[in-house]
């Protein structure tokens, strides 16, 4: 779900299907899919490992995969395997707080997204006045391209992942200029690796082992670093109990959509 180009996986991805192999986990592809229908890759019964969205794992997903653990990334906004998106908006905006930009322009990834929906409705709940805040919404279909919306001036505000931000200003320092942060949202695990509920615990056990010896392979260093990924952690799904929470929070004050 991370990386400016699908290439910037590839090596990392060289790296786990091997580990994948040594540990005896059957069924590793040679080449990485990128389906257009997530919803149906993720729903897959061979699907082997993924990586997902918090939101989607809880609402659309849940009972339907396993849980295989989350990557921490490296972010100063990241706190091991949790993170929070940056709520941005042009640096020249007099605003320098949320409240200060009620009834101007949102705009979000995708209304299934934790750092760019849902964790921002819960942050704008508090202050909405008859369940809204902002004056409309429009959607981006990613990150990169919200961030773009604001600087030509099409939208005025966003939630952007912070992994996603931290990876944009590495590669193109330009592309995140003339933005300044005004807000954090409310820190949740991170985007998390899922498999199928056909893949035995056997399977599964394999799969984190060879995760965890890809993360803590001196020879990973290039491959973790060209993504920011900095560990494997195994949690709970309770782990993930934070996001159904945030979007209860916001449901309980009116506030349904951003």
């Amino acid at each position: 779900m991370y990386g400016i180009h699908p290439q910037d996986v590839q090596p990392f991805w060289q790296r786990l299907s091997c580990q994948l192999r040594h540990h005896g986990v059957t069924g590793v592809e040679e080449q990485l899919i990128w389906p257009s229908d997530l919803l149906q890759h993720w729903r897959d019964p061979n699907m082997l490992l993924s990586q997902t969205c918090g939101f989607p794992l809880v609402t659309s997903l849940r009972q339907q995969v396993q849980l295989v653990g989350v990557l921490g990334y490296q972010s100063p906004y990241c706190t091991g395997p949790y993170y929070r998106s940056l709520v941005v908006v042009r640096e020249n905006e007099e605003g320098q707080r949320l409240a200060d930009f009620r009834h101007r322009i949102v705009t979000y990834n995708s209304t299934d997204s934790q750092s760019g929906y849902n964790a921002l409705r819960a942050l704008i709940a508090p202050l909405a006045v008859n369940g809204g805040f902002f004056s409309r919404g429009l959607v981006s279909g990613g990150h990169y391209q919200s961030i773009e919306m604001i600087q030509q001036g099409q939208a005025d505000i966003a939630a952007i992942d912070c992994v996603s931000f931290a990876l944009l200003q590495r590669a193109k320092p330009t592309a995140v200029a003339g933005l300044k942060i005004i807000a954090l949202t409310e820190a949740a695990p991170g985007l998390p690796l899922i498999t199928s509920l056909s893949t035995s615990q056997e399977q599964l056990l394999r799969i984190r082992q060879a995760i965890t010896a890809t993360v803590n392979s001196p020879t990973s260093t290039s491959a973790k670093n060209k993504l920011l990924i900095g560990t494997f952690t195994v949690l709970p799904w309770t782990a993930y109990d934070v996001i159904s929470q945030m979007q209860k929070k916001a449901f309980a004050l009116g506030v349904t959509t951003v």
